[in-house]
């Protein structure tokens, strides 16, 4: 049973979604919260397995609350809701530790399919579409002193990879599929799936839309 939290400060939006949610059989919501203050301390009382998350609301908004979720060490995540698939909402809530983002007018069959997804440790946003986000807002990205290309090396998140999870780290950031990776690196399916889950585990990303961002981040991939 995947147990749900539902985060929006429209009283008719939350209903819609419990309405939803709750004519599965395999899912139930543990509750509703009408700001990212009440998110937070439900999801630390309730556990969910997944955070439906809205954006824009008073008080404590969804990037914020999403981001004090994320660094909790529970094994909760967070399905954003915005408005356009390109904007600079869904960018902040991925980089806040989000698990994926649907646009608000999805259909019902693709939020309940993106609750399942995120329950099971799965993105619910492709990593290219994810690097096509990073690349539009790459003035935000954290500003630092010009990194020369082996820089990379020295950050600590990457020092414990192999060259070879190292490659993989940065075909994932360029939005590579495990199948593209398995074809163009000649490799196993199984073994690419393998050097992911090492990769994620090592570098401590929660998902492969983290590792995307990690990829940016320590430089190994730059916006286009």
């Amino acid at each position: 049973m995947t147990t749900v939290l539902i985060v929006d400060d429209q009283s008719l939006q939350r209903f819609g979604f419990r309405m939803l949610v709750e004519s599965q059989d395999d899912m139930t919501v543990l509750g509703e919260a009408a700001n990212g203050g009440e998110a937070v301390r439900m999801t630390a009382e309730l556990r969910p397995d997944v955070v439906l998350m809205d954006i824009r609301m008073p008080g404590l908004d969804g990037i914020e609350a999403t981001r004090r979720i994320t660094t909790a060490g529970n094994r909760t995540r967070v399905l954003i809701l915005t408005t356009f698939d390109l904007d600079e909402y869904a960018y902040a809530g991925l980089r806040a530790g989000a698990s994926g983002f649907l646009i608000k007018d999805a259909q019902p069959e693709e939020l309940l399919a993106g609750i399942r997804a995120v329950a099971t440790g799965d993105a619910v946003v492709a990593p290219s579409l994810t690097r096509r986000l990073l690349d539009a807002y790459a003035e935000h990205l954290p500003s630092g002193p010009e990194t020369s290309d082996a820089s990379p090396a020295a950050d600590p998140r990457l020092t414990s990879l192999t060259d070879r999870e190292r490659e993989i780290l940065t075909v994932i950031g360029q939005g590579w599929t495990n199948a593209e990776i398995s074809a163009r690196l000649h490799l196993a399916e199984s073994t690419v799936k393998t050097h992911v889950s090492r990769v994620l585990a090592k570098t401590g990303s929660r998902d492969r839309i983290q590792a995307v961002i990690l990829a940016y981040d320590t430089k190994l991939v730059r916006p286009s």
